[in-house]
């Protein structure tokens, strides 16, 4: 995964299916609504300050408060929200600890920020593996952590018209080894416009006898 992908903007964590009211504090909460609001407010109290004759307040509300604003106007023309992250089981959540996992735990915190100046989560990733359209790029919508056979993987859900699924199906054994060692990928379409791709730990399988050889512990 590119550096690019990581974009150091804390979020808060998001878990389950998200009502109409946590959509709303989500993007008031985004660092773009922040400074857009704290921009606003100085520009506001600066001008109250002209007409009541402060001077001093004024001066420091209209420099400082304009141009926060506009910084905070462009961050929010330029905003990606986190993913949805569904919330996990507790087999789930105690695998996400292991070692092994890290891989895929970075994968999750990585998708669940807010991004700036990206048209899609995993951008340089998916350009990387081919599954690009710079018209229509795959948009990650849901991201879901399973606990599968004593392994932690996740569920990535795509919002991919631009890229047919004949491209995913393509790629899905490199997908497994791109985001990490000892991984692997199924793909699947989920109705007409959406693919899940799985990412799950490789299982294990005992080695075969050569013929004539006795098998061991008999």
């Amino acid at each position: 995964m590119s550096k690019k992908d990581s974009v150091p903007v804390p979020s808060p964590s998001r878990s389950g299916t998200p009502l109409a009211e946590d959509g709303a504090m989500q993007a008031i909460a985004s660092p773009g609504s922040l400074i857009t609001i704290a921009g606003a407010v100085l520009t506001v109290v600066g001008s109250i300050a002209y007409v009541t004759d402060s001077p001093t307040l004024s001066l420091a509300g209209v420099f400082y408060g304009v141009p926060v604003l506009l910084g905070g106007l462009a961050l929010k023309s330029s905003e990606l929200p986190p993913a949805e992250l569904v919330e996990p089981s507790p087999e789930a959540e105690a695998l996400r600890e292991a070692e092994a996992s890290q891989p895929l735990r970075k994968l999750v915190k990585d998708v669940n920020r807010w991004r700036y100046g990206q048209k899609a989560h995993l951008e340089s990733s998916l350009e990387a593996l081919k599954l690009w359209d710079e018209q229509d790029p795959p948009q990650l919508l849901r991201v879901a952590e399973q606990a599968e056979a004593g392994g932690y993987g996740i569920d990535l859900t795509f919002q991919c018209q631009g890229v047919g699924f004949d491209r995913w199906q393509a790629r899905q054994d490199r997908l497994g080894r791109f985001f990490g060692p000892g991984l692997r990928a199924e793909v699947s379409q989920l109705g007409k416009s959406k693919v899940v791709v799985r990412l799950r730990p490789l299982l294990e399988t005992a080695p075969v006898a050569e013929a004539g050889e006795e098998p061991s512990g008999s």
